[in-house]
C-alpha cells in the first residue's frame, strides 16, 4: 500500500504557501459533458482572473531557476525538485522539475523516469507532459505534472477511452476518427517492483510511443520531431501528436485528452456546445496513419 508521503507534504505546504499568498488557486465552475460512458469531460469555466502563465503576450521568465522556496515539497538525489503548481485547480497539484536547466522540448531522460518512479511509488495519479508550447506547456523549463488520486478515484474522466483504445492495438481494428489515429497507448502494468528497472521499462515505453508516432529517437534526433502529449496512470501510458495549441478560444494541453477542459473569456463555449468537446480534441491532434502524417484531417 502507498504511503502518499509526498501528497500529504504537499497539501500541509499548500496550506502555509496559501497562508503567504504564494499559492493562488483558480476559482472555477464545474460542468460534466458525457457523449458516451467513454468519453466524459469536466468542464471548468475560470472565475478568477486569468493568471499570467495563461497570457500569450510578452515575455515569460523562467519560474523554476530559481523556484519558490514557499512552493517546494520536496527536493530528490535525481537532480529533480517536487514543487507546488502556484496555479492549482485541484490542492497539491505537484510539477516534478529538473534543478537544472533542461528542455521542455528536449527528450526526456532515464533520469527523469527515475524521478518519477521515486514520487510515483510513494503518491500515484494522473502524470501528465506537455512537450512544449503547440502541446499546451506554459513554460520551457523541464517539468512533469501529477495530479494525485486516492486508490478508489478513477485517473482521468477519459480512462475508459484509453482503455478500450488500448486493447483495439492488439487486434486489427481500424478507425477513420483523427483522435483515435493520432494517439498511441501501452499497457504499464508489471510485476517488476525495483525502481530503477521501472524507470528503464517507463523510459523503453517512452521511447516505444514516440517511434510509434513518428517522434524520432534520441539516438537519431536532438529533440523530438513533433510536439506531443504524454499521460501516464497506474494502468496505462498514452501519447498523442499535436499541430496546433488550441481552438475555438480553448488552450488545450495533455489534460484536455484526459477529459479535463478550462474555459477562460477567450473560449467559444456555444461552438463547444454546437460541436462538442471531441472536435475540439480533433481540431489540434495530428493524425497518423500507418507511417503517415495527416497534416489536417478537418
Amino acid at each position: 500500500m502507498k504511503t502518499e508521503t509526498y501528497w500529504t507534504r504537499a497539501l500541509e505546504q499548500s496550506e502555509r504557501a496559501l497562508k503567504s499568498g504564494a499559492l493562488v488557486p483558480l476559482s472555477t465552475s464545474l460542468e460534466r459533458i458525457s457523449s458516451s460512458p467513454e468519453n466524459i469531460f469536466e468542464l471548468r469555466t475560470l472565475e478568477s482572473r486569468l493568471p499570467k502563465h495563461l497570457k500569450r503576450e510578452g515575455p515569460k521568465p523562467n519560474p523554476f531557476q530559481p523556484w519558490d522556496a514557499q512552493l517546494e515539497v520536496a527536493r530528490l538525489n535525481t537532480g529533480h525538485a517536487v514543487i507546488l503548481n502556484k496555479y492549482p485547480v485541484q490542492r497539491g497539484h505537484m510539477l516534478l522539475i529538473t534543478d537544472e536547466w533542461a528542455a521542455q522540448e528536449g527528450w526526456l531522460r532515464l533520469a527523469d523516469w527515475t524521478a518519477f518512479v521515486h514520487i510515483d511509488q510513494d503518491t500515484s495519479g494522473l502524470w501528465f507532459f506537455n512537450s512544449g508550447p503547440i502541446a499546451g506547456a506554459s513554460q520551457p523549463h523541464r517539468h512533469l505534472q501529477l495530479l494525485p488520486r486516492s486508490k478508489d478515484e478513477t485517473s482521468c474522466p477519459r480512462d475508459l477511452w484509453f482503455q478500450n483504445r488500448l486493447v483495439s492495438q492488439g487486434t486489427n481494428a481500424s478507425s477513420s476518427d483523427p483522435l483515435w489515429n493520432g494517439c498511441s497507448v501501452i499497457s504499464r502494468l508489471s510485476h517488476r517492483k525495483d525502481p530503477d528497472e521501472q524507470a528503464q521499462d517507463l523510459y523503453k515505453g517512452y521511447l516505444s510511443l514516440s517511434e510509434q508516432l513518428g517522434l524520432g529517437h534520441p539516438s537519431q534526433d536532438q529533440r523530438p520531431r513533433s510536439f506531443h502529449n504524454l499521460l501516464v496512470t497506474p494502468e496505462w501510458m498514452a501519447m498523442v501528436r499535436r499541430r496546433k495549441e488550441g481552438a475555438a478560444g480553448f488552450s488545450i494541453n495533455a489534460l484536455g485528452f484526459a477529459g479535463y477542459l478550462l474555459a477562460t473569456t477567450n473560449s467559444d463555449l456555444n461552438w463547444l456546445k454546437a460541436n462538442g468537446p471531441e472536435a475540439l480534441l480533433r481540431e489540434v491532434i495530428l493524425e497518423i496513419r500507418g507511417n503517415t502524417v495527416v497534416e489536417s484531417s478537418l
